[in-house]
């Protein structure tokens, strides 16, 4: 069982930047995967950016270029760095991890990211 707390969305104007973080606990962390999908409104959740335990990085491709993923092992954190924000990127943003093993996954509540025009 792992119980996932995103952080850090708001409100911003196009062209500016936002950070997302999100806080893992619960359970043994070993092997994980952590990332962020989002879902705009009226549409599927879709892929932003993961992170494997080895630090290998996959990225969405509407976001490559303008985001990046991070995490910090020791906090069982993982992080999104967002900069020249659109208002397609405007959506709820939900914190993923995935154990490597199992493949089992665990979703956070989400956090609302709005871009304005």
């Amino acid at each position: 069982q792992v119980q996932l707390v995103e952080s850090g969305g708001g409100l911003v104007q196009a062209g500016g930047s936002l950070s997302l973080s999100c806080a893992a606990s619960g359970s043994d962390f070993s092997r994980n995967t952590m990332g962020w999908y989002r879902q705009p409104p009226g549409k599927q959740r879709e892929l932003v950016a993961t992170i494997t335990s080895g630090g290998t990085t996959v990225y969405g491709d509407s976001v490559k270029g303008r985001f990046t993923i991070s995490r910090d092992y020791a906090k069982n954190t993982v992080y999104l760095r967002m900069n020249s924000l659109k208002p397609e990127d405007t959506a709820v943003y939900y914190c993923n991890f995935r154990r490597e093993v199992t493949s089992v996954a665990y979703w956070g509540q989400g956090t609302q990211v709005t871009v304005s025009s």
